[in-house]
């Protein structure tokens, strides 16, 4: 079967076109190119029509908002971020103060441990210069009192005067210890 759109030609090829090649060939290239043109033209207008049809406006502004939208949340994580940081800073500054303040802390600690210790021992001391002083007036007491008994037996007169000088002392020295101990 031969093909439908040509058929044999019994003339050669170049006088074929030589007499109407400049015919056909512009003929050709017009018909053509009118229908590039409107294939192109329909393509136009059916593009304009749903560029303009309602769905896709819609679709614009959804993607117009998404836009807004995602610049606004991008906004808002480049603050966050910033502020993370800024957080992050001030917590490894805080966290350096925290270490600075414990380990003067433990120095103060230390020291103040030192300080009990010292006070203790002084407490000690005086503790016994205490009871020392207390039964040195305890003993004083006592010889007083014996030397009282033995004026008392001598001279009642007299003991009565030496009683009275004999407490002044006892005085001046219970005075003069309690200074020491301070």
């Amino acid at each position: 079967m031969a093909p439908i759109l040509y058929d044999y030609c019994k003339m050669p090829m170049d006088d074929i076109w030589k007499e109407d090649g400049d015919k056909h060939c512009k003929l050709v290239v017009g018909i053509l190119g009118l229908l590039v043109i409107v294939i192109l033209g329909v393509l136009l207008i059916f593009f304009i029509i749903k560029a303009n049809s309602e769905a896709c406006q819609d679709g614009l502004r959804a993607v117009m908002e998404c836009r807004n939208v995602t610049y606004l949340l991008q906004e808002e994580l480049t603050e966050a971020q910033r502020g993370f940081r800024d957080a992050e800073a001030q917590a490894v500054t805080c966290n350096q103060t925290v270490m600075a303040l414990m380990a003067s802390l433990d120095a103060e600690k230390a020291q103040g441990r030192k300080k009990v210790e010292e006070l203790e021992g002084e407490i000690t001391t005086l503790n016994h210069k205490l009871q020392d002083a207390s039964a040195e007036v305890e003993r004083l007491r006592r010889e007083n009192h014996v030397l009282n008994v033995r004026i008392a037996d001598t001279d009642s007169a007299s003991s009565q005067n030496s009683s009275c000088a004999a407490e002044p002392l006892l005085l001046i020295l219970l005075l003069g210890l309690g200074a020491l101990l301070l």
